[in-house]
């Protein structure tokens, strides 16, 4: 039974928790921007790697530099890839024939005619953001970057949870907020009944 002339602190202690909960909840959600897009921007990109090649672009181009070119092909590479502009060393270059010196340089290899001084350029460039966005979200880098994702993995967990108590009534937990939760929940168990499943 209340003592007369004082106050339940249920209401003021549900009230105090509350104001928490938003503060948490605030503070760690901006604390998670940053990693949320780079794993949602990665997450889309790997799910559709059946379409295109999330970490590079492919390279196909021709370039007409002036000929003639010297007959040495490591001569001929050096002074191409300076032509070209590019400042990745040769790793390798072989005459293929009197008309096709081959020059690989990183992910790309230039064929170059050293007598009319046309090079047709194959090869890949990384997607710079992305590809980053991939190998961190894949976990390549291993050891530190798992302590990270976990935390990450922590982080929007008590967003997930913090969030079903913040608001009260029917548009908290036990009115709107339980229709809402209930209906993310059913989408992936609805999509592992129907597709069968692992």
């Amino acid at each position: 039974m209340q003592t007369p002339g004082k106050k339940s602190a249920t209401p003021e202690r549900s009230i105090r928790v509350r104001a928490w909960l938003r503060a948490a909840h605030r503070d760690i959600g901006y604390l998670a921007v940053g990693l949320t897009f780079v794993y949602a921007l990665s997450g889309i990109a790997v799910n559709h790697i059946q379409d295109w090649d999330p970490n590079f672009t492919q390279v196909k181009r021709t370039h007409q530099l002036t000929g003639p070119f010297p007959g040495d092909e490591k001569a001929a590479a050096a002074r191409a890839l300076a032509e070209l502009g590019v400042t990745t060393p040769a790793e390798d270059v072989y005459r293929v024939s009197d008309s096709d010196f081959e020059i690989v340089a990183g992910d790309v290899t230039y064929h170059l005619n050293p007598k009319t001084g046309v090079v047709n350029e194959e090869g890949q460039r990384p997607r710079l953001l992305l590809r980053t966005a991939n190998w961190l979200h894949l976990n390549r880098g291993k050891k530190a970057w798992t302590y990270i994702a976990d935390g990450y993995a922590v982080f929007l967990l008590f967003l997930a949870s913090s969030g079903l108590f913040m608001i009260r009534g029917k548009k908290g937990l036990i009115g709107r907020g339980a229709i809402l939760a209930t209906l993310g929940a059913a989408a992936p168990i609805a999509y592992v009944v129907l597709s069968g499943g692992p």
